[in-house]
């Protein structure tokens, strides 16, 4: 009798599952939020997060060359604020330009932002030590009670800084840098800084995270997660790598994690690989913890399963997964951006959305969500130019290149 009850309740749980997958969604649920005050800006890259104490979503936005624009949309007034380029904020010199920010924009229990910035372009790679290169990514912190850019400095000389995360019970700071992947720690309270060496080489992997106890993991040049447990302070290795695809070039296996998302009723963290795997982690206080294979981001039999592009992640308030799959030339339907929403659960997955890459070409992103279950991520629109481009459009190499905010509710429609 208990087994037959146990199986009604599973199939209970299964279709209510796939009822909750099944919930319409449409463009009316998603919204594009322009950036206003700076013409040239043409991109962004990952540099989102959401400040629950203010209730805001902070943004970085680039020329990908001198300037960044520091946004702040306002949930309670519904306005997108240029706050001021990072140069002029953190009174930067000429020769300390910064191409971009490219780690999260994360928050301490004040509220504060930290991220890092980063050289953004090929100046960084081929004048690294030169009088006209790059001298090096810098950690800023922002004050939204005093409206002030601090400059907490460089963690390393001709180092631009990828990524960065908090333990949010001591305020210590993660960070990993580029081109050399050295792991670091740094107090902002005492300015103590840590170099504990290269956990990578070649492309560098993209992205750290902490789980519920403040250790912060990254993957070495393997895809194996490397953990920083913090009680013991010392660095920990799995014995293997992240589940990958058979035939998944290395130059993909080496770039890591492109995006993850915290379920906020559980410890279990979720992954995307840049071979287009996504997986459930199960993180454990001591030791690395349980890797879970939830399989492709897109079943395609058109192209390789580890090809789609996916550098971001949410999850909404429904349990389901949602990521953007496009960019960088790499679409899983010709000439289209695809809005995925994957049941971790059950492991069904359907397209949402679609848009053409002259409205949505590619988008960033992980994790970002508001108190009300609006999901968050960095996109921008391309398109070729021709002989009637308007010159005064943002452009990058032989394409109008736009950026914008992407909010997005799969529960309800936007205003």
């Amino acid at each position: 009798m208990r087994l037959k009850i146990s199986f009604f309740l599973v199939g209970i749980f299964l279709y209510l599952t796939s009822k909750s997958q099944e919930q319409p969604i449409s463009k009316e649920n998603i919204q594009f939020i322009m950036y206003p005050g700076f013409p040239e800006a043409n991109s962004t890259w990952g540099d989102i997060g959401y400040n629950a104490e203010t209730n805001s979503i902070y943004i970085g936005v680039t020329n990908h060359k001198d300037r960044i624009g520091f946004y702040e949309y306002s949930l309670e007034n519904d306005q997108m604020k240029l706050k001021g380029f990072i140069d002029k904020m953190a009174h930067l010199r000429e020769f300390q330009w910064q191409g971009k920010i490219h780690t999260k924009i994360i928050f301490d229990k004040e509220g504060n932002a930290y991220f890092g910035t980063d050289g953004g372009e090929s100046r960084q790679e081929y004048l690294m030590n030169h009088p006209s290169g790059y001298v090096g990514g810098f950690i800023m912190k922002w004050d939204p009670k005093q409206e002030l850019m601090i400059n907490l400095g460089m963690p390393m000389p001709y180092e631009s800084i990828k990524d960065i995360e908090i333990d949010e019970e001591t305020g210590i700071l993660y960070a990993i840098t580029y081109p050399q992947a050295h792991f670091i720690l740094f107090d902002p309270a005492t300015n103590e800084l840590k170099d504990l060496g290269r956990l990578a080489s070649a492309h560098v992997p993209r992205k750290l995270f902490t789980d519920h106890w403040g250790n912060c993991y990254y993957v070495d040049w393997r895809q194996r997660l490397a953990k920083y447990e913090k009680n013991k302070k010392k660095l920990l290795f799995d014995e293997h790598s992240l589940p990958a695809f058979s035939e998944t070039p290395g130059r993909h296996i080496i770039t890591g994690i492109t995006g993850f998302a915290k379920d906020p009723e559980t410890t279990t963290i979720y992954l995307v690989t840049y071979g287009a795997k996504i997986l459930a982690f199960h993180p454990e206080e001591n030791g690395i913890g349980r890797v879970e294979d939830l399989g492709a981001a897109f079943d395609s039999s058109d192209q390789p399963l580890w090809k789609p592009f996916v550098p971001n992640l949410n999850i909404g308030n429904n349990g389901m997964l949602y990521y953007i799959i496009g960019g960088h030339g790499n679409y899983v339907k010709e000439g289209t951006t695809v809005l995925m929403e994957l049941n971790p659960q059950t492991k069904q997955k359907r397209i949402v959305c679609e848009y053409p890459i002259a409205e949505l070409s590619e988008a960033t992103g992980v994790d970002v969500r508001d108190a009300e279950g609006n999901l968050y991520f960095a996109g921008r629109k391309t398109f070729p130019k021709d002989d009637q481009t308007p010159e005064t459009l943002p452009s990058i190499d032989d394409k109008v290149s736009i950026p914008f905010m992407i909010k997005f509710n799969p529960e309800k429609e936007l205003e």
